[in-house]
């Protein structure tokens, strides 16, 4: 596998069809909702070399749509987001809708340093430390799951579901291909009206910025096509849940691959195993990151098919990490295939917090733990199993406990994430499962 090159701007599927009217810088906040400001297109220029302001206590924003009283920001500080030129994403003219021309951006401080509490800066951080302590990088993917509203009934992972979503199904991986995305998958769930798309591997910063782009873009496509998608956790209490997978290979810094040992438990070799220990030994805390919604714990428990406790298990999806399957019948080979699935992640989860969590986790695995046990397929997992939280108030409690979790992010930034998210937790309390899964689906 020959080394990542740093991202390139994506082909434009607006080009040849209209200039965007627009040009929007964009960030992911806490509770995994896209926010930025606009410019029109004639100040394109400008804005790449200079972004756009931006308000410091704008990180502090629920999922409700109001500034937590609780953050240390308060009215005042300014900053600017910074665009990344590799992440141009132009969403064409579409019927009324004008074309537009997306950025992901870097908050940054006015001189154009680094702000601590930058939530992609804190993945490109984790990954330089991977790098630098470690000798290795991270290729990742994200999997999501979501459900479209405004369809037919039909029966799960079926061809008639996958016909009823067209033309929404066919346009959104010729938007996903033509905006630099590489979709590989797009098919019919299990849930009802749930569907999945997924996108190829790549290096990690670039994979979460997909996470970012994709949700945005499927939402919009959706609605332009008479539809909504809604990436919640799940619909209600006793429904399929909407997870996303995120899947992690390491390579050392020449590309090669090293989670493979055909001699080792589950072919994991003794580096992977050490990386799969830390997040095991920090899963509660980890999931105060990447499962963080009121619903969130509504999805992740035992029998369901989601992550059933703190293990790794080979080919098991009760398991929090999965050593998903090689073939044989595949000409790549086999330590080209095997990746491990983190499962305890959803869609109200920032990716690039998310991902970063995961890999401060997986390098203090590698320099401080033990290689992790490998539970075998034919085996459902450990007798005394490591339950995860049982709902996100303990999981936000794990994350501020633990004190290793707790070390991996600016002071300021973590304590934002626990208000934000204790404030989400305080606002839905008064109404049953089924409403507040309601409000989670209107949100996301």
């Amino acid at each position: 596998m020959p080394p990542f090159e740093p991202p390139g701007q994506p082909t434009s599927p607006a080009a040849g069809d209209a200039t965007p009217d627009l040009v929007f810088l964009a960030t992911c906040d806490l509770v995994g909702l896209t926010r930025g400001r606009a410019v029109p297109f004639a100040d394109h220029e400008s804005v790449l070399r200079g972004g756009v302001g931006w308000v410091p206590a704008d990180l502090a924003v629920t999922a409700g749509g109001h500034i937590v009283d609780d953050n240390a920001f308060g009215a005042t500080g300014d900053l600017r987001l910074v665009a990344d030129p590799g992440t141009a994403t132009d969403v064409p003219a579409d019927g009324d809708a004008p074309a537009v021309r997306l950025y992901l951006a870097d908050q940054a401080h006015l001189d154009g340093t680094p702000w601590s509490c930058c939530p992609r800066d804190a993945l490109r951080s984790a990954l330089s430390d991977l790098r630098e302590r470690a000798g290795l990088r991270l290729v990742a993917s994200f999997e999501h799951e979501f459900v479209l509203q405004g369809l037919p009934a039909s029966a799960p992972m079926s061809f008639a579901r996958l016909r009823l979503a067209e033309p929404f199904g066919s346009d959104l991986v010729r938007l996903l291909d033509l905006a630099g995305l590489e979709p590989e998958n797009w098919l019919p769930e299990y849930g009802e009206g749930q569907y999945e798309v997924t996108t190829r591997p790549t290096d990690a910063l670039r994979a979460a910025d997909r996470a970012v782009l994709l949700r945005e873009l499927v939402r919009d496509l959706a609605r332009r096509r008479g539809l909504r998608a809604t990436f919640a956790p799940i619909l209600t209490a006793a429904g399929t849940g909407n997870g996303v997978h995120i899947h992690l290979s390491l390579t050392d810094l020449d590309g090669t691959p090293v989670l493979h040992d055909p001699d080792r438990p589950g072919g994991l070799s003794e580096i992977g195993a050490r990386f799969s220990a830390g997040i095991v030994t920090h899963a509660r805390a980890l999931t105060g990151w990447t499962a963080p919604s009121p619903t969130s714990f509504l999805r992740l428990a035992p029998h369901r098919w989601s992550a059933g406790g703190a293990y790794i298990g080979e080919r098991n999806r009760e398991a929090l990490l999965r050593i998903c399957p090689t073939t044989p019948l595949s000409r790549t080979p086999v330590a080209d295939q095997l990746n491990l699935e983190y499962r305890a992640a959803d869609a109200t989860a920032n990716p690039w917090l998310g991902l970063a969590a995961l890999v401060r986790a997986g390098l203090h695995g590698i320099r401080h733990y033990e290689p992790a046990r490998v539970w075998p397929e034919t085996h459902s997992g450990p007798g005394d199993l490591a339950p995860l939280p049982g709902d996100t108030g303990e999981a936000l409690d794990a994350l501020e406990s633990d004190p290793v979790a707790a070390s991996w992010f600016d002071p300021t930034l973590l304590a934002t994430h626990l208000a934000v998210r204790r404030q989400d937790l305080s606002d839905l309390e008064v109404l049953k499962p089924d409403e507040a899964c309601r409000r989670m689906a209107d949100v996301y």
